[in-house]
């Protein structure tokens, strides 16, 4: 998996002034010797990392349910939107939002669940149009999204917008680069993208 599958439209914000508020040289995008020695790791690990709070980065994120639940353990990553599946699911491909490891077999039940639901939604928009009773398809609309909602594999991709700082994706880098999920690992390949990743990584 590569990090363009779990992270884009990424924009960040403060660099110059935060690196230069921490004691930097007055051109911070130069790698002066001031700057490496701000951002090396044993200045960073001794608790003088507190400019890196004000890098901003906001970005889209697509993990599946099994990698957002970790990642909402990190209250430091903001959401600006949500990434609801009760939201995502009836509206989504399939074939684009399951990742590989889903069993086919299960990607092919929720297509059929999906589009049959989505077609009784048409049916319901036609029926009232006419102004026709929808009580009993509505009821049976009910059952089917609950069914969707409660069948859906935990590797279905969700997207949402978060903004957080330089300093707690050098927390996130350092607890998640080695885990087992490949999603983890593709942020954290990300991570190391990312302007003066050297604060970030602690790698000089």
């Amino acid at each position: 998996m590569r990090y363009d599958d779990v992270v884009s439209n990424v924009c960040i914000y403060g660099l110059e002034d935060s690196v230069r508020s921490g004691g930097a040289a007055a051109d911070p995008l130069k790698i002066t010797t001031e700057i490496a020695e701000a951002g090396s790791p044993a200045k960073l690990n001794g608790g003088h990392d507190v400019f890196l709070n004000g890098i901003i980065v906001q970005f889209d994120l697509t993990f599946t349910s099994k990698a957002w639940v970790a990642a909402e353990r990190y209250h430091f990553l903001n959401f600006v939107s949500p990434q609801s599946s009760m939201l995502q699911v009836t509206d989504s491909d399939p074939d684009q939002a399951y990742i590989e490891y889903v069993d086919g077999r299960i990607a092919e039940i929720m297509k059929e669940k999906i589009r049959e639901y989505n077609d009784l939604q048409n049916e319901i928009r036609t029926l009232r149009a006419q102004g026709k009773d929808v009580t009993t398809l509505m009821d049976l609309s009910n059952q089917k999204y609950l069914e969707i909602i409660y069948s859906n594999p935990s590797g279905f991709r969700m997207t949402a917008r978060m903004t957080t700082n330089y300093r707690q994706l050098r927390t996130i880098y350092r607890q998640r680069k080695s885990h087992r999920l490949p999603e983890w690992r593709a942020f954290c390949a990300w991570c190391e993208t990312l302007p003066h990743a050297e604060f970030i990584t602690g790698n000089e």
